[in-house]
């Protein structure tokens, strides 16, 4: 679901006097109130099923969506022990394989490498989700292809329409644009939120975090 339900409120309400900082934290309030929470919950369910029958959890995304992937897959790993993959983490082979083979197959080769299949799951990070008709994250696209052909379930955050990803994947949460200035910074931003909401759901965390088990002083 794509939404400029707020270019916004804020703005309606005397943006004009408000300052960056005010307006893009207003932004991102009004952002959390829109999620769907129960698209979070079937992610959660759906993880928490992934890891039971054993398994693996493929992380994929490019730019800043690239480094979130290798962030959550320390979460899904270290915090519920979700057996937890992505291909930003070896840069050698993804910079091989975009030198011999083109950036476009680059995920969709690893999945193959990786022997993916009907067990495991595709998690996708994306501000757009790919597009076909305008050739965007082709890579995204290819590797999608990939994962239906071999029975992955595809999971996703993404912002804008979902693109790609929304359209064929299982369980994907849409971030909404409340302002189309402000789309990729919130649409990474969320990706943290969401990935940190799953990571500490009680249906998957099984080891606790440092810091709320340490005592204050």
């Amino acid at each position: 679901m794509m939404t400029n339900h707020s270019e916004f409120s804020v703005r309606a309400s005397g943006a004009g006097s408000m300052t960056h900082a005010e307006t893009y934290l207003a932004q991102v309030g009004e952002i959390s109130r829109l999620i769907d929470p129960r698209a979070v919950e079937d992610l959660a369910r759906e993880l928490a099923e992934l890891r039971a029958r054993g398994g693996r959890l493929f992380l994929l995304g490019v730019g800043g969506s690239a480094a979130n992937s290798s962030h959550a897959v320390n979460d899904f790993r270290k915090l519920c022990g979700i057996e937890a993959y992505t291909p930003a983490d070896n840069v050698s082979e993804l910079t091989a394989r975009t030198n011999d083979e083109g950036w476009d197959t680059v995920f969709a080769a690893w999945l193959r490498t990786s022997r993916a299949g009907a067990n495991d799951a595709v998690f996708v990070l994306s501000v757009g989700g790919g597009d076909v008709e305008r050739n965007i994250s082709a890579n995204i696209v290819q590797a999608l292809d990939e994962a239906k052909t071999r029975g992955l379930k595809i999971f996703g955050v993404v912002g804008r329409d979902g693109g790609y990803t929304k359209k064929v994947g299982e369980h994907v949460v849409v971030i909404p644009t409340v302002d189309p200035a402000h789309v990729t910074p919130h649409t990474e931003a969320f990706q943290a939120v969401i990935w940190h909401c799953l990571v500490s759901h009680p249906k998957l965390r099984l080891q606790p975090t440092k810091w709320e088990g340490t005592a204050l002083r």
